[in-house]
């Protein structure tokens, strides 16, 4: 399982805060042979008679040596989670969340 970035918990803990329910901790998304690890599934009820909004986030800090290097990479993760997600969970949305840089 790939290893969380470094700012998963505040993410994390942001989103409950905000009345979020985190129901994954390591969304799994499963597409044929493919086993990919988005970072959080969560969920926010609107009511009990309807549907609540669902989310699958990916958190992503760019503390690597290349800025652009990183926004390569979390782009093209998004696109192939998007997709995956498009395929095996339409109700779903897909959200990359980016953090330019990190508070002292």
């Amino acid at each position: 399982m790939p290893k969380l970035d470094i700012i998963h918990n505040a993410v994390k803990n942001a989103l409950i805060k905000d009345g979020w329910v985190i129901t994954d901790d390591r969304y799994i998304i499963q597409y044929r042979r493919t086993t990919l690890y988005a970072d959080l599934g969560a969920e926010r009820p609107i009511g009990a008679e309807r549907d609540g909004q669902k989310l699958v986030i990916e958190v992503k800090s760019f503390v690597g040596a290349s800025k652009i290097q990183d926004l390569k990479e979390a782009l093209g993760q998004y696109d192939i989670y998007r997709y995956l997600l498009e395929e095996t969970a339409p109700d779903l949305n897909f959200t990359l969340l980016l953090v330019r840089s990190l508070p002292p």
